[in-house]
């Protein structure tokens, strides 16, 4: 895949469509695919696999957020990913810096990352939002409640989606005081952190709320608990189904992730965050068909 190279810039991305985002999990202990791609030579060919099938974007990250994961050292972070993001820089690859501390995000930049993905959420920092006004790249900023270890007992809501509102802008509030411009702040509602089940749903069909905000957004659901959830329930009440049904594994659920995909993009998601690229890439492809046609 020598010949295979990505958009080069942020600048250089579509306009047109939502973009899609490859996960590259440089770890030993992520849910989905923990330790497949731990070596350098294999993250950087997954990469390559990805872009080539319709990546726009590749998220790399050097540390598990999975609920009940532990936390690694900033140094033993910064030690998978950085080798991982100047080799995939060399090939013009548009990438994100999945990471909590401000640190990494600093020198993944400098090592040719685009943008910071943060998934700190309510524990964001003071280091982050200053990283964040002073490299003036593009930040995610992601719903969250509490730490990996945490979280699942804080996902507890009155109204899901108008206190994810309330939180998000709060935390905005504190990155556009910091100098952050509007135009490189992008909304996550935070699927799976701090949600549970329903509270995740409600938040996928409120995407085109979402970007009523004034931020673009980004939907991150891929193989997440809840799809996996959703499917047992429809498998167990299928005619001539056995009763209960476990939920598929990871990669099982990358049909249903295309479909929520399909939805986001329709609502007007900047991008969608995904495990298996190519078919959350034709899915983008159907939402961008049915859009044009349904404003015909």
């Amino acid at each position: 895949m020598s010949d295979v190279r990505g958009w080069g810039s942020v600048e250089n991305l579509p306009t047109d469509r939502t973009l899609v985002m490859g996960i590259l999990n440089v770890t030993p202990d992520s849910f989905s695919d923990g330790g497949q791609h731990f070596e350098v030579q294999d993250a950087v060919e997954h990469a390559r696999a990805m872009l080539a099938a319709g990546a726009d974007i590749i998220d790399v990250g050097g540390e598990s957020t999975r609920p009940g994961a532990t936390r690694v050292s900033i140094e033993e972070e910064q030690r998978r990913v950085l080798p991982v993001i100047r080799e995939l820089a060399k090939i013009g690859a548009v990438m994100s810096i999945d990471t909590l501390n401000w640190q990494t995000a600093r020198v993944a930049i400098e090592a040719g990352a685009h943008i910071i993905n943060d998934v700190s959420g309510m524990s964001l920092t003071d280091g982050m939002v200053q990283a964040a006004a002073e490299l003036q790249v593009p930040y995610i900023l992601t719903h969250a409640r509490g730490t990996s270890q945490t979280m699942d007992a804080q996902a507890t809501y009155s109204d899901t989606v108008q206190e994810v509102k309330a939180e998000l802008l709060m935390l905005r509030e504190r990155l556009y005081s910091a100098g952050v411009k509007p135009g490189n702040l992008i909304l996550d509602p935070g699927l799976g952190f701090a949600k549970g089940g329903v509270q995740d749903w409600e938040l996928i069909a409120a995407t085109h709320e979402l970007t009523l905000l004034g931020n673009k957004v980004l939907v991150a659901g891929s193989r997440k608990r809840f799809i996996g959830t959703m499917l047992a329930e429809a498998a167990s009440q299928r005619p001539g189904g056995t009763g209960e049904h476990e939920a598929p594994a990871a990669e099982g659920r990358d049909g249903a992730t295309a479909a929520i995909t399909a939805l986001a993009a329709a609502e007007g998601a900047w991008a969608v965050r995904v495990h298996d690229v190519a078919s959350s890439a034709d899915a983008v492809q159907v939402a961008k068909a049915f859009l044009r046609h349904r404003q015909r």
